[in-house]
């Protein structure tokens, strides 16, 4: 989605990160993953007002219906900035090892291109038309970081959108330029799945009181069946980019 950010949405996003990178130290993306080569985040809705308003966008959540359907939830939002000269990539992977059933897809992930994607600084790569085979690239492929004959890379400018069909086999490359590369990924779910990373127990009980009804459910906040689902851990299998 070309430029869905606008240049104050762009910098009020990518300054918030940033305050959060120093602040949270050797201590960052520890709620759910760290990466060598990598900065993380996790839990950000827990950490400022910016990602919940970001959220709420209608024109992002008809990009997420159209992957998922009308009943989803927000399952993680992290962000993960790839620093340069990082000399590995990601394996190619579905996200939470996730293989579509009978009612279709049930992972959507949402890239925030914070920085400019290019064939050089850690761009993603995809596998098109993968999410329709049924399997998952480490029990398919004899090497998941070698390139594949299929793969393509989504390479774009800082403020726009990549939504994605997570069944899609996909990959951060390796960094090979001299700066960062800057990207928050907003993941959703269908609502009778678990959550990748279980809000309701990530969220400050300050915070999860001044949500307006429209995040709580998103969140699924107030939903028995997410707690079910997702109540046993707050870390779940497979890559987040």
């Amino acid at each position: 989605v070309p430029q869905f950010m606008t240049d104050r949405s762009l910098q009020r996003l990518r300054s918030a990160l940033h305050r959060l990178f120093e602040s949270e130290g050797d201590q960052a993306g520890c709620e759910f993953k760290q990466e060598m080569g990598c900065l993380r985040l996790a839990n950000l809705v827990d950490k400022g007002p910016v990602f919940r308003e970001m959220l709420l966008d209608p024109r992002l959540l008809e990009c997420v219906a159209a992957v998922l359907g009308a009943e989803f939830k927000l399952s993680s939002n992290n962000a993960r900035c790839v620093l340069p000269h990082s000399n590995t990539g990601q394996p190619l992977h579905a996200d939470m090892g996730a293989v579509a059933d009978a009612d279709g897809p049930w992972v959507c992930n949402v890239v925030w291109m914070l920085d400019d994607f290019t064939l050089e600084n850690g761009a993603l790569r995809v596998i098109p038309g993968s999410h329709r085979w049924g399997q998952l690239p480490q029990d398919a492929l004899a090497d998941p970081l070698a390139s594949h004959p299929e793969q393509r890379v989504v390479t774009g400018q800082a403020g726009d959108l990549i939504v994605l069909n997570a069944h899609t086999w996909h990959a951060g490359l390796p960094n090979q330029s001299d700066r960062e590369r800057l990207a928050m990924h907003s993941f959703f779910a269908r609502r009778d799945k678990p959550q990748q990373q279980y809000q309701k127990a990530l969220i400050r009980a300050e915070v999860q009181q001044h949500l307006d009804p429209e995040l709580r459910h998103l969140l699924a906040l107030d939903d028995p069946e997410n707690d079910r689902l997702s109540g046993t851990t707050t870390r779940r299998s497979g890559f987040l980019k």
